[in-house]
């Protein structure tokens, strides 16, 4: 139990690390949550600091579930051997989505999580057989629907949505199934905001 609360809380601190905010602070001095939609992710970035620094945030925001699922997994699947590796990267990519979603440097306010989620579940593409299918539909949809509609949010959300029908459709284990249902209700509550604009039709579109 010692051992998966310590990388639950490693991950959580990784996951943490509020990128975007960190770039605006040192790239232009400035609070990036007071800007554009006050929100600490790639999408605002792109908004306020241009194309550049927010490819480098989206970069890094999905290395923050990447590095940890991968080499924090590695670590700690040969220590916790009482689970199976995929429950126990499954706990360490939790934990980062929720760090980067309730910030300990942002007083507990943070991103999204959507690229963050998904170095997740690229990181558990490489460890778990037949998720790679998962993940190639699950990018495809989000980029299918943003190519339409030019809206990241609408994308993320139904993207989001997606996750637990393709696991279910492409026969996941049960921990996967559960833990895509837990991914998919983050992903919701982090955009309630988003869904209200997107009822009013007043969400933001990305212009090129």
């Amino acid at each position: 139990m010692r051992q998966i609360i310590t990388a639950s809380i490693i991950s959580y601190l990784i996951g943490s690390i509020p990128t975007a905010y960190i770039f605006g602070r040192v790239l232009k001095g400035i609070d990036i949550r007071k800007f554009g939609s006050g929100n600490v992710g790639a999408t605002n970035a792109l908004r306020v600091l241009g194309r550049w620094p927010a490819i480098a945030v989206l970069a890094l925001d999905i290395l923050k579930g990447f590095l940890p699922v991968l080499f924090l997994g590695n670590f700690f699947v040969q220590r916790i051997n009482y689970l199976p590796q995929e429950t126990v990267r499954l706990v360490v990519g939790l934990s980062c989505i929720a760090g980067h979603s309730w910030s300990l440097f942002l007083r507990f306010k943070g991103g999204k999580g959507i690229a963050t989620t998904l170095g997740v579940l690229l990181a558990l593409a490489i460890k778990v057989p037949g998720l790679n299918i998962v993940l190639a539909l699950l990018v495809l949809s989000w980029f299918l629907i943003f190519a339409f509609t030019r809206i990241v949010s609408l994308a993320s959300i139904v993207s989001a949505v997606l996750l637990p029908v393709y696991m279910l459709v492409f026969r996941q284990t049960f921990t996967l199934i559960f833990s895509s249902f837990i991914l998919c209700a983050f992903a919701i509550i982090r955009h309630r905001s988003n869904l209200r604009r997107l009822w009013q039709g007043k969400e933001h579109r990305i212009k090129f």
